[in-house]
């Protein structure tokens, strides 16, 4: 299948007198690079020229170890200041210079500098910025059948036909991620199946050693999503115990063998112990256990055990009110802080449940105060609308990093936690990616920013959600006010809306079991996953304060005695932490009822207003793309008026409350 360029097609977006800047190119300094940097200094090298090509339709001169008073200079030496991938871009009149003290830095300051010449803003000055988190990682759940489990996007482009597959859009994937600063990617689904679970024995060895080659050109480290039960799996051992020496053998021989065809590898992300993973619990023994038993063997090679924290009991009995999966991964992590090997990272899902349209943030952040700690988004949108509906979630993103954990000395945020704030480096973002094999990656188009934006809060935390959007929608579309204003207002609108119609107060979960699109309010009411809003004639909400489920307490202070009073409690996470009844007044004034009723109009009227700008742009967007994304939001109108009308129509029957401002409710 073709495909495009998305961000990066400089052929268009381009303001006027772009191209003088690339028509000489200098580089210095890059003799003294190691031959791995090397290749990442062409792909530098590389991408400027291509960036000339595209925009003068030219190719443009190129001096090697010269000085240049006009065009790009990039100059590799030791710029200090800066950090691992940081760079200084400094702009004088007619020439650029790019300065960074290795070469990840020198190609993230390629890129930024196109960036700033495709978008007009070259007035003098300098810019030097550094990545703020040391690892900013995509996880694909591609399976080698070429399905993907919650792809929105077609089908993957590692996979197909059960074997790993390398082609010129391995490449392109790898320049479009390493654009915004991604520098680890895990190619393959977290529930590993049986071929994939060969990975770390040989299966597919060579086309796996050509993508961590790709991967490399481009400063990406490539990760193996593993089985924790592989040794039995591959028939080498009878048990996966972790404190069993076969087992931990077998490990050692397997990273053993990776590492010598891969040597760049970064190492493995595991899920264990997790709706039916096998793992560590099955031996008794704990995730410290498993998780160590695996860094030892990646440990002589520099590698990064990344171990999944989305553990609970997805057996649950919905008639046990005491029973609570909000308070699952910080009662199966809090007690093993400190035990884990250095090498080890934790990764821990933004919220306490999954990936919701409005849940809290997860307060294991809060409570491990000597683990290395790794936060886990989703920008395959499985609960947010599915890349059909507009959801831009770097806003949510935002409002993640910037909560208060309170877990050390002062206030602190989540984001010091993930960017290494003071020494500890073993960290980062990590983000379940939206891609596929779809023409333009994403499925639709506007997808394409949480992307984009997950890797520029990744490499920068402090722009704001605007100023991503902005730059992606003059990158993707054109360089036009107009058009940039639009997107980036309907980008803007997009996650309250669809906060609107779908998930009242925070109570999540009222969609469609299995695939996870649309409206089904009792689809898990009775399930064993643990996902309840308890609604009946009463109220509806889940009590986790000191009456319920006591989860609130897992919060440290102030947070704690916030979420636990309901005068204090915010109105946008309210029925997560509590359960109300219909004519309990909000702190805006309405009751829970009147909320309802009014959000799930009101998300319908965003909707529309969401079509009219994007109608109003029809003369400014190509028509190709204008039609692709005109379709969805047909789309997106016809799911906002099911979600209303359902939604509605359920709890007008439940508490019998009318409308009071007479709107249709079936």
């Amino acid at each position: 299948m073709s495909y495009e360029f998305a961000w990066l097609d400089y052929r268009n977006s381009v303001a006027a007198g772009a191209g003088d800047y690339l028509k000489k190119i200098a580089c210095t300094g890059f003799e003294i690079a190691s031959e791995a940097d090397k290749n990442i200094l062409f792909s530098a090298e590389q991408e400027l020229m291509r960036a000339a090509k595209e925009i003068n339709g030219q190719q443009s001169t190129v001096l090697k170890d010269e000085v240049t008073s006009e065009g790009i200079s990039v100059v590799l030496s030791d710029a200090p200041g800066l950090k691992t991938g940081g760079f200084k871009i400094m702009i004088t009149g007619p020439k650029i210079t790019i300065e960074a003290s290795d070469a990840s830095g020198i190609l993230y300051g390629v890129f930024r500098a196109i960036t700033l010449i495709r978008t007009g803003k070259t007035s003098d000055g300098q810019i030097a910025e550094s990545p703020a988190s040391p690892i900013r990682m995509l996880d694909h759940w591609d399976n080698p059948d070429g399905s993907i489990e919650r792809g929105y996007s077609g089908r993957s482009f590692f996979f197909k036909n059960d074997h790993l597959y390398v082609d010129d859009r391995t490449r392109e994937y790898a320049r479009l991620v390493a654009s915004v600063g991604i520098n680890a990617v895990a190619i393959n689904n977290v529930n590993v199946n049986d071929i994939a679970t060969g990975l770390v024995s040989g299966y597919d060895r060579k086309e796996l050693t050509e993508i961590a080659k790709i991967f490399g050109d481009y400063g990406i480290k490539l990760y193996i999503s593993l089985n924790f039960a592989s040794p039995m799996s591959l028939g080498a051992t009878d048990t996966a115990d972790p404190l069993d020496s076969k087992v931990a053998q077998w490990w050692k021989e397997a990273a053993d063998g990776l590492y010598r065809d891969i040597p760049e590898l970064g190492g493995f992300l595991v899920k264990a112990d997790s709706e039916g993973r096998p793992g560590p619990f099955s031996y008794d023994r704990t995730h410290a256990d498993g998780a160590n038993m695996l860094a030892r063997a990646l440990a002589p090679h520099n590698g990064l055990l990344i171990w999944r924290c989305f553990v609970y009991n997805c057996q649950q009995d919905w008639r046990d009110h005491t029973m609570d999966r909000a308070r699952a991964c910080y009662d199966n992590f809090i007690g093993l802080d400190g035990q884990f090997d250095d090498n080890v990272i934790l990764q821990i899902k933004n919220g306490p449940m999954d990936f919701q349209v409005r849940e809290p943030v997860s307060p294991l952040f809060g409570g491990l105060k000597k683990t290395n700690m790794m936060v886990e988004f989703q920008i395959a949108q499985e609960y947010t609308g599915q890349q059909r509906d507009i959801c831009y979630l770097i806003p949510m993103f935002k409002q993640v990093l910037d909560f208060k954990t309170y877990n050390g000395d002062g206030e602190g945020v989540l984001c010091d936690i993930v960017t290494g704030k003071g020494s500890k480096q073993t960290c980062g973002m990590v983000a379940v990616s939206n891609t596929g094999d779809d023409p333009n990656w994403t499925g639709h188009d506007l997808a394409g920013a949480n992307l984009y934006g997950f890797g520029r809060l990744a490499f920068n935390p402090a722009l704001t959600s605007e100023e991503i959007a902005d730059e992606w929608s003059r990158l993707t579309f054109c360089n036009d006010d107009t058009v940039a204003d639009g997107v980036t207002k309907m980008l803007m609108m997009s996650w309250p809306t669809y906060e609107k119609y779908t998930s009242p107060l925070g109570i999540g979960w009222m969609i469609s079991p299995g695939h996870h699109y649309g409206p089904d309010i009792e689809g898990y009411e009775f399930s064993p996953w643990g996902t309840y809003h308890r609604s009946d004639r009463n109220g509806l909400g889940v009590e986790r304060g000191k009456t319920g489920t006591k989860m609130i307490d897992q919060y440290n202070e102030p947070v704690r005695s916030l979420y636990e009073s309901i005068e204090t409690c915010p109105d946008e996470l309210v029925l997560f932490f509590h359960r109300l009844s219909y004519d309990h007044v909000l702190k805006s004034g309405k009751t829970v009822i009147e909320h309802i009723y009014d959000s799930h109009f009101e998300g319908v009227q965003d909707v529309n207003e969401m079509i009219g700008i994007w109608r109003s742009l029809a003369d400014k967007v190509d028509g190709v793309r204008f039609g692709r994304v005109n379709d969805r939001l047909d789309g997106q109108l016809m799911n906002a008026r099911e979600w209303r009308d359902r939604i509605n129509t359920y709890y007008y029957r439940h508490s019998g409350v009318p409308d009071k401002q007479g709107r249709k409710i079936y």
